[in-house]
């Protein structure tokens, strides 16, 4: 909670602070609460906080004009301090229905922006070139047939990477996914999804490998965490130019591990990190060979780490590469 002796020095703080909701006196020196709350609907930032005005005008002009300016509650002094509190819970928890409002919308775009687009275009790949071999299969000389073979196995890949992720996304929006934790041995989940994609890693000559030792383990969900890697070793392949390094890396305390996917891939730019891990901001992007992405990936890393009472962080050059790095229990919780 912060306060402000004036309008000016709230306009100046309130930016900073964030906060949840503004109780605004009406007479202040220097500038009035009705400006201080026009003020703050014209900033971007600041024009879907909740503003109540607390004040001695109890005039009916000067209540129409509070919530004229942007208020969403008029109190009158003197008041008891019960009906502010209840007032206070009450616009709070409205802000919160509202975005939690938002934020499933933003789910129910994104799913169906994966199911018009994202699954769309893969299947109809598979069907034309399916249907090519059909109809022409004796006129293809060998190299076209391997080629129309080649274009069903990717798009095969990208529609089976897509389902897998949407079908755990789907378990996990619902909450029907239930954790099982016990320890597991992480050079091993390492190895058997570097296992999975080195065949990826190959043809684009990248150099993928993994220092994590054998005695290295975490204390989390092991099909979670599975996926997790899974992800994070895909995309640092799918962002990696021909001929770079995907190095995975652990470092172990009493209490956490720390796994690490570093890549020499094309980078982040850096308005761009902070939205990675929103699905309302999260875009599908083009790897470096043109592989295709929904964009969920990344969301449901964050997710099921936070399930295993972890976090996910990263770091990134532009043209120089990234990194990962998931922090996981390495002993039970209390």
């Amino acid at each position: 909670m912060a306060a402000a002796g004036n309008g000016k020095q709230a306009l100046s703080m309130i930016p900073g602070a964030c906060p949840d909701l503004i109780l605004l006196d009406v007479m202040m020196p220097e500038m009035d609460g009705f400006e201080v709350c026009e003020q703050l609907k014209k900033i971007p930032g600041t024009k879907d906080i909740p503003v109540i005005f607390l004040t001695a005008r109890v005039e009916t002009t000067d209540v129409l004009k509070g919530f004229e300016v942007g208020a969403v509650d008029y109190v009158t002094k003197p008041f008891k301090a019960a009906e502010l509190l209840s007032r206070i819970k009450t616009h709070l928890e409205l802000k919160f229905a509202r975005e939690r409002l938002k934020e499933l919308n933003a789910t129910k775009d994104k799913l169906f922006s994966i199911i018009a687009h994202d699954l769309r275009n893969p299947l109809q790949i598979l069907l034309f070139s399916a249907e090519l071999l059909c109809k022409h299969f004796d006129n293809f000389d060998a190299d076209k047939k391997k080629e129309f073979i080649n274009k069903i196995y990717v798009g095969t890949n990208q529609v089976s990477e897509l389902l897998e992720n949407l079908l755990e996304w789907s378990k996990s929006q619902r909450g029907v996914i239930k954790s099982h934790f016990e320890k597991i041995n992480l050079g091993a989940l390492v190895r058997e999804n570097i296992n999975l994609f080195k065949e990826n890693a190959e043809k684009k000559n990248i150099r993928l490998r993994s220092d994590i030792d054998k005695g290295d383990y975490a204390f989390a969900d092991r099909n979670m965490i599975r996926i997790v890697f899974r992800n994070l070793i895909s995309n640092a392949i799918k962002f990696t130019d021909t001929g770079g390094k995907v190095k995975i890396s652990a470092s172990v305390s009493t209490d956490v591990v720390q796994v690490s996917v570093a890549d020499t891939g094309i980078g982040i730019p850096e308005d761009i990190i902070s939205h990675l891990f929103r699905i309302d901001k999260q875009k599908s992007t083009l790897g470096t060979a043109k592989e295709k992405g929904s964009g969920l990936g990344l969301i449901l890393c964050k997710e099921f780490v936070e399930k295993n009472n972890g976090t996910i962080t990263v770091t990134s050059t532009p043209g120089e590469g990234s990194c990962f790095t998931v922090t996981l229990p390495a002993t039970p919780s209390d």
